[in-house]
C-alpha cells in the first residue's frame, strides 16, 4: 500500500513559517484577498461611459474633481485656444472700490494703467482698508477723466451713493513733482503680510473743499486717508513654479494682473444653482446671476469652449483682432510683437466676492461655499483655499482691447 502523504505537502495555503496555523484559519484569511482581486478585475472591465458625469453643469471633458485639466491630459484638447478673445477689461483705480469696465487699457509690467493706484488706509495704523472689512467700499465710484491739456493728465473723480450724504471730490491723475512736494508721504503702508509700502496722502484737485480723507472718513464711519502709491518699488513674491520671478506692482493683492474666463464663471454659476437649499445657499440663487465684477479680475477671456482655460496656459500674448483692425482702417499688427504675459499662479479666494458690487451687502454663502466644494487643492502653496482666475505678470508694455485675440505660447498647469 502506498505511503500516505502528509496533508501539509498538498495544502495550497502552506507557507514557510505557518506550520502551526491550521488549514481552516488559512482559508478564512484568504477570503479578503480573493474578494479584493475580484473587485479590481470588475472595475477594470467597466467602460468609461459608465462613469458619472461631473455635477454642476461642467462639460463632459477629462477633468479632475476640482475642475482643473486632468493629470495626463497633456494636449488639453478640450480647449479651443485659437478662439480665445478678450471679452471684458476692468480697471479698479481705488483698491476695494467699484471697478470700471473699459474698451481698452494700456498696461505695463506693473499691471493695467491706473489699476489699484490708490487705496484707502486706516489713519491709526496705515493699513489698507479692503471690502473684506468694510463691504460698502465697493459702492465708492471712481472715474478716470483724462485731459491731455492738463499738466497732471486729468483727474480721478470719486462719487458716493446719493443717500450717503457725501459729496464728490477729485484728485490729480498724475500729480506733478511740485504737487507731490506738498503732499505728506507715508513710508509704512501695510497690506496683509506686506509692510513698508510708500504712499502719498492725496489732496483735492480743487481749493476750498473738504479733503478726500475727510469725505471718505464720513462714508466709512472711521478715520481713514486716501493714498496714492509712491515710487518705491513693491516686489512680487516668487511662486513655486516661478522661484526667480522678477516683477513689481502697486496696491494689487499680490501680482500685477488677474485674468479669468467667462466659461469659468459659468461653471461656478452652475455649481451655485445645484447647491440651492444647501449650506446657506438661498432660493434667490436659482435665478440671480453671478457677475464677473464680484471677482475683480482685470482681463476676462471668452471662447475656449470649456471652463478654467486660465489654469492651463502659462504664457500668452494679446493681439489686435483682424476684425477690429479692418473696422478702424488699420493694420492688424504694427510689426511689433506684443509682450508675453506670464501666468504665474492661481488666484486664491477669500470672502470678498460674497460682497455684491451693486448693493455692498455680503452674502452668507455665495460664491465662497460653492467654490470650496470643487475648486480647492489647486494652489500648491495654499491647498486649503478655493481658486478662481489666475495671477499674471506682463513682461513689457502694451495695449489690450475688448475683442483682441489671445495667443497661447505655452500650455501647462499653472
Amino acid at each position: 500500500m502506498p505511503h500516505a502523504l502528509d496533508s501539509r505537502s498538498t495544502n495550497i495555503f502552506a507557507l514557510p513559517g505557518l506550520d502551526l496555523v491550521d488549514e481552516a484559519t488559512l482559508r478564512l484569511l484568504s477570503v479578503p484577498v480573493l474578494l479584493f482581486a475580484s473587485l479590481y478585475l470588475i472595475a477594470k472591465a467597466l467602460p468609461k461611459s459608465a462613469q458619472k458625469p461631473p455635477k454642476g453643469g461642467c462639460p463632459a471633458v477629462p477633468t479632475a474633481t476640482n475642475g482643473a485639466p486632468a493629470k495626463g491630459n497633456d494636449d488639453y484638447a478640450h480647449f479651443d485656444f485659437a478662439s480665445v478673445r478678450v471679452s471684458k477689461i476692468l480697471v479698479h483705480p481705488i483698491k476695494s472700490c467699484k471697478g470700471i469696465s473699459v474698451a481698452e487699457a494700456a498696461y505695463t509690467s506693473q499691471g493695467l494703467e491706473n489699476d489699484r493706484k490708490w487705496a484707502i488706509v486706516w489713519k491709526e495704523n496705515n493699513k489698507i482698508v479692503t471690502a473684506r472689512e468694510v463691504a460698502k467700499t465697493v459702492l465708492i465710484h471712481p472715474v478716470i477723466k483724462n485731459d491731455p491739456s492738463s499738466p497732471e493728465g486729468g483727474v480721478l473723480e470719486v462719487s458716493f451713493p446719493s443717500d450717503s450724504g457725501c459729496e464728490s471730490f477729485a484728485v490729480p491723475l498724475c500729480p506733478s513733482e511740485a504737487t507731490l512736494q506738498r503732499w505728506r508721504v507715508l513710508d509704512d503702508v501695510a497690506l496683509f503680510y506686506i509692510t513698508g509700502m510708500q504712499g502719498y496722502i492725496c489732496e483735492s484737485a480743487s481749493t476750498g473743499t473738504r479733503s478726500p480723507s475727510e469725505i471718505l472718513s464720513q462714508f466709512v464711519g472711521a478715520p481713514v486717508m486716501l493714498v496714492m502709491k509712491g515710487a518705491r518699488a513693491r516686489v512680487c513674491r516668487p511662486t513655486l513654479r516661478h522661484p526667480k520671478l522678477d516683477a513689481s506692482f502697486v496696491f494689487q493683492d499680490g501680482y500685477p494682473l488677474m485674468v479669468c474666463s467667462e466659461e469659468s464663471l459659468g461653471a461656478v454659476q452652475a455649481r451655485v444653482r445645484a447647491m440651492v437649499g444647501e449650506q446657506g445657499v438661498e432660493e434667490r440663487w436659482r435665478e440671480e446671476e453671478l457677475t464677473m465684477e464680484r471677482f475683480r479680475p482685470n482681463i476676462v477671456f471668452k471662447g475656449a469652449g470649456a471652463p478654467f482655460v486660465e489654469d492651463a496656459v502659462q504664457e500668452i500674448s494679446i493681439h489686435r483682432s483682424a476684425a477690429a483692425a479692418a473696422a478702424e482702417g488699420g493694420a492688424e499688427s504694427d510689426g511689433l510683437m506684443p509682450p508675453v504675459i506670464q501666468v504665474v499662479s492661481k488666484t486664491t479666494r477669500c470672502l470678498l466676492p460674497n460682497v455684491s458690487p451693486t448693493t455692498g451687502e455680503r452674502d452668507k454663502a455665495v460664491p465662497f461655499k460653492p467654490l470650496h466644494k470643487f475648486r480647492r487643492g489647486l494652489d500648491p502653496e495654499k491647498p486649503s483655499k478655493a481658486c478662481l482666475g489666475c495671477n499674471a505678470v506682463p513682461t513689457g508694455s502694451g495695449v489690450v482691447r475688448v475683442g483682441d485675440s489671445v495667443q497661447v505660447h505655452k500650455v501647462g498647469d499653472v
